[in-house]
């Protein structure tokens, strides 16, 4: 264990898919940076949503022969269009659910849906509540925590639209992921947005972007105030995890996982994972 000065009692994990496809490939650099858990998202070709619970079951096997366990699945529930029909998503939604038990976590990754660029967000509120309402309560009767990411587009993209889901929803089923990189490319300040969600954070997602032009760069060198927030962190009590997202190269799947996402002009996601693990350990050693 790395003798950190801030945030000892946290738990550093990560989207290792950005790594490799390849889950033995993920594995791998996981094991080498002595990194004990991982942000499930996609293996081997297939997101998490569409695998079996066969395969779920295969890979959670794979994952415990190597000493590594699940933080949150990193799922894309919440990543369709608030127009689009609920019903078919809800039952993916329930498949997720099921595959977060088989894999060991109550923890699963979730947003609040896209909305059309005309008309404002008020008029979709309504919509949002509903659908979130509806798998708030599926997750509690199934003892899942819901972790909501502020994302690009989404209802819940700053902070003040994210405070509004927290107070209608928070609890033991439905929790805040809190992004720098995304809340900067949405021109919010984090430092407001900590000061607004910091009760309801449960779940640190840990990359940077620069407030230009929205380009993710690694923890600490962009405009996110990451360094200020971790040491906020810490001396509130923190003790969950933070989970590396580095966002630095190309990976498979990136395409899909962001709407109008561009080529980060890299290819290999195993430095790129190191460069942003390398980058949020400097944070953590040298905090002031």
């Amino acid at each position: 264990m790395k003798n950190f000065k801030i945030l000892k009692n946290c738990i550093i994990s990560g989207f290792a898919d950005e790594i490799d496809k390849s889950v033995d490939n993920q594995i791998a650099l996981l094991k080498e940076l002595k990194i004990s858990h991982v942000e499930f998202r996609s293996g081997d070709g297939k997101g998490i949503a569409e695998f079996t619970v066969e395969e779920a079951k295969s890979v959670k096997e794979k994952l415990d022969q190597n000493g590594i366990r699940i933080s949150a699945l990193g799922s894309p529930i919440g990543k369709i269009g608030i127009l689009d029909d609920f019903e078919p998503h809800f039952e993916v939604f329930q498949h997720v659910c099921e595959l977060a038990k088989v894999m060991g976590t109550d923890r699963i990754r979730m947003f609040s849906f896209y909305l059309p660029e005309e008309g404002e967000p008020a008029q979709y509120r309504e919509e949002v509540l509903r659908r979130m309402r509806r798998m708030a309560e599926y997750a509690a009767a199934k003892n899942l925590i819901l972790q909501h990411e502020n994302e690009k587009g989404i209802y819940g993209d700053n902070a003040a639209r994210c405070l509004d889901l927290m107070e209608e929803f928070y609890g033991p089923a439905f929790q805040c992921t809190f992004d720098f990189a995304n809340f900067v490319q949405c021109r919010q300040d984090t430092l407001e947005a900590y000061d607004m969600l910091k009760p309801y954070i449960s779940y640190i997602h840990v990359k940077d972007a620069m407030w230009e032009d929205g380009m993710v760069v690694p923890a600490g060198m962009g405009d996110g105030h990451v360094a200020e927030i971790l040491e906020k962190l810490d001396q509130n009590g923190y003790q969950g995890f933070l989970s590396l997202e580095p966002h630095l190269a190309d990976f498979a799947g990136f395409k899909g996982l962001e709407q109008l996402s561009k080529a980060k002009g890299r290819s290999d996601g195993a430095s790129a994972f190191c460069q942003a693990y390398a980058a949020l350990v400097g944070l953590l050693e040298n905090a002031i």
